[in-house]
């Protein structure tokens, strides 16, 4: 079954589009992209790391948060950044496999960070009181420990059924990265019990951790209408909102790509992916940290200590 992948193991990624004029401002328009998105979570990381107020849960969930987005990005950015430059849209099979596989841990790290981050601040906010004991150092760990281990056992059975079929060719990849759907398409053997199966792991995954946030996010506004004063309202609603939006934007185009069948995938699923593989990644640090008070603070007293030392 796997001789196909030997006769002839080179894919052809045929990227976002194939309008030779479109090509360069779409390399402008990502590479802007990406470095923003590199230059946004390396400098949210960074910035926890130097200032001990941020040494909270709140912020070692967003580290790991932001690793997350830069590994993912970087798994497909700087590929698709050279496809649309030189025009060469080869991978190996080898870089197929890989470049799937470590897609799909960091995106399902991803969703579980979301529900570890939304579960810390309900915590924090309807159960003040037993905060610093329920969410303690070392469940931190647990917690990101769990996230990265369901990912690495989730991307462990997305990529054998995903290239684990013959692909006799043409191997053209109706895509800008090695996603599930369209390497499937490729494959001259039966695939409906892979599909099934990558089916059925998204949505547990995906549902799983929705429905965590979901609910948190639910208690928080509940919390927060029966108690606080009228401005904490508006600006806890106001943070609230902003998180919503960035994750609705993250699950809305993943259930897009991932909760349907086969058959419906088309051309629109390149727009979808674009949301949650480059989009995402640049707006999350800025939805995430810079609506809050604490990160400006922290950024100030760097920016007077940087100043100082100059």
């Amino acid at each position: 079954a796997m001789e196909g992948n030997y006769t002839q193991p080179r894919f052809i990624l045929l990227g976002i589009t194939d309008t030779p004029w479109a090509q360069a401002p779409l390399f402008v328009l990502f590479l802007f992209i990406y470095l923003v998105t590199l230059a946004g979570n390396i400098g949210l990381m960074v910035l926890v790391w130097v200032a001990p107020s941020l040494h909270t849960p709140m912020y070692f969930f967003l580290t790991h948060f932001s690793l997350a987005d830069i590994c993912y990005s970087t798994v497909i950015s700087p590929k698709m950044l050279t496809d649309l430059l030189f025009g060469d849209k080869t991978i190996s099979w080898a870089g197929c496999v890989t470049q799937f596989h470590l897609f799909a841990l960091f995106v399902t790290a991803e969703c579980h960070l979301l529900a570890a981050m939304a579960y810390d601040r309900h915590v924090a906010i309807c159960h003040p009181l037993s905060y610093v004991l329920v969410v303690s150092p070392r469940a931190c760990w647990q917690l990101v420990a769990w996230c990265y281990l369901v990912a690495s056992l989730s991307a462990l059975l997305y990529t054998p059924c995903t290239f684990g079929g013959s692909f006799c060719g043409p191997h053209r990849v109706d895509h800008f990265f090695c996603d599930a759907s369209p390497v499937l398409r490729l494959a001259c053997s039966d695939t409906r019990g892979c599909e099934a199966a990558i089916f059925a792991l998204a949505a547990a995954n995906g549902l799983g951790t929705g429905g965590v946030i979901l609910l948190s996010y639910g208690r928080i506004l509940r919390a927060i209408l029966g108690t606080s004063s009228a401005p904490s309202r508006a600006r806890a609603f106001r943070t609230c909102a902003s998180h919503l939006a960035s994750v609705a934007v993250f699950y809305g185009s993943l259930f897009f790509m991932y909760l349907q069948p086969a058959s419906r995938h088309g051309s629109q699923d390149k727009v979808a992916s674009v949301f949650y593989t480059v989009v995402s990644p640049m707006l999350n640090p800025f939805i995430y940290s810079l609506r809050n008070r604490e990160v400006k603070a922290a950024l100030g007293r760097c920016r007077r200590r940087v100043l100082n030392l100059c």
